[in-house]
């Protein structure tokens, strides 16, 4: 016999079937709550809301797991490559030799932008962010293929769909900073893989070819596959929500963008950054700055530490510290701010006060301090998120758009405003 929850109400006995995951996590469903009672749950941030069912990603907080489609994402750190996850989270499943060479060629065939679309970046001021004209650049392309805007797409045209997006989104985004630095465009090159090409359009200049160094392309490619996917965030949950509409894929992705450029979000690893300057600017006192976190009084908040769902380590952030330094050591750079994060890491590990909290470094703590050995500015962290983070949004919005049992999201709300009172005119006001 199924399992079901029981809810009493106003004397009434409600019953409500329970859902039961993959691996073991449970809920019960309270779709027909409303119906049946009156009554709607009112969970502020979603802490304990399922707003779907999907078989993309698996997280365990509680215990620092995370698996893009059942494989270990420490597995695919180490062998993997970005256009490989790509195609893993999207088709559900890793492709064969023949399957992953399609792929890769139809990533070099859609690298292109639509040379009119040149107008676009020209129009803006030097001074935009790179999200601001990503997002835009994103939604755009729908205009340039109007044909893959139907509201129920075949298969074949999401597909196309997703290439063509995550092939030219690492152009739009190199072509934003140019834009940004007064350099003239760098247009993609066919003969090279995808990371490298992104570097290559990136740093290259009429004066100064850039060279491509393996340890930076495989240190990109890491962080890539690290911000893939991660279940239900603020900037996929946003993809979904704006998708059930039947909004096309171009402006569900652009919403999301526009979600993760939230500094508590997309933006958390340049807050990282800042908060590791100010720290040595003031002297390097890193006892000053944990007892500063502590105090409820203060201002201060410890930056990269702690995490809405993991309540253990981030699987992802000792990835990303062996990274960095790997990354470093191999370069011959010594960056201070490193050695800054390993002593805050250190002091706030051996405080109670954090330790009893699990408040332990997440995936934005060292992140940035790669970016910045590869000498990505502070303003495009949050863009090189949003290029990670693409096949996730795409993959969340294929499960959504071709499950029947979609509905278009549509939360309610408890009303504390003004109880009805009358209009009163102006000269009686």
């Amino acid at each position: 016999m199924a399992e079901k929850v029981e809810v009493k109400i106003d004397g009434k006995t409600l019953e409500f079937p329970v859902i039961v995951g993959t691996e073991g996590e449970k809920a019960f469903d309270i779709a027909k709550l409303r119906s049946q009672s009156g009554y709607i749950t009112l969970d502020p941030g979603f802490s304990n809301t399922g707003s779907c069912t999907s078989a993309i990603t698996y997280l365990d907080g509680d215990k620092g797991i995370l698996r893009y489609r059942g494989i270990p994402i420490e597995q695919l750190a180490e062998k993997s490559t970005f256009v490989e996850t790509s195609y893993l989270l999207i088709h559900g499943r890793l492709p064969n030799h023949d399957e992953l060479e399609a792929f890769s060629h139809a990533y070099n065939e859609h690298s292109m932008l639509h040379e009119d679309m040149i107008n676009f970046f020209q129009a803006y001021p030097s001074t935009a962010h790179p999200m601001a004209i990503l997002s835009a650049m994103v939604c755009a392309l729908s205009a340039y293929y109007p044909e893959f805007t139907n509201e129920r797409p075949t298969p074949q045209e999401i597909d196309r769909i997703a290439i063509q997006l995550l092939s030219k989104v690492r152009t739009i985004c190199a072509f934003s900073y140019k834009k940004s630095i007064g350099e003239p465009f760098v247009y993609p090159r066919y003969d090279l893989s995808y990371v490298p090409n992104f570097l290559n359009m990136m740093f290259s200049s009429p004066t100064r070819p850039y060279k491509i160094v393996d340890e930076v392309s495989r240190a990109l490619v890491v962080l890539f596959i690290l911000h893939a996917d991660h279940e239900q965030n603020c900037s996929t949950s946003t993809v979904r929500l704006v998708g059930s509409s039947h909004a096309n894929l171009y402006a569900s992705i652009s919403a999301g963008i526009c979600a993760l450029w939230g500094p508590l979000h997309g933006g958390a690893n340049q807050a990282v950054i800042e908060m590791l300057e100010m720290v040595q600017k003031d002297g390097g006192n890193v006892e000053k700055y944990i007892a500063k976190a502590k105090d409820k009084n203060s201002n201060f908040r410890l930056m990269g530490f702690g995490h809405r769902v993991y309540k253990n380590f981030d699987p992802r952030a000792k990835i990303i510290k062996k990274c960095a330094d790997d990354l470093l050591n191999k370069l011959g750079v010594h960056d201070p701010l490193l050695d800054l994060a390993k002593k805050m890491e250190e002091a706030a590990l051996k405080d109670p006060y954090f330790v009893e909290r699990k408040l332990y470094p997440n995936v934005d703590f060292y992140s940035g301090i790669i970016y910045r050995a590869i000498g990505i500015p502070l303003n495009m962290f949050p863009v090189m998120f949003a290029i990670g983070r693409l096949p996730g949004w795409i993959a969340h919005w294929k499960e959504m758009i071709q499950d029947p049992a979609t509905k278009i999201g549509r939360p309610f709300q408890i009303y504390t405003g003004e109880p009805k009172r009358d209009y009163v005119p102006i000269g009686k006001r």
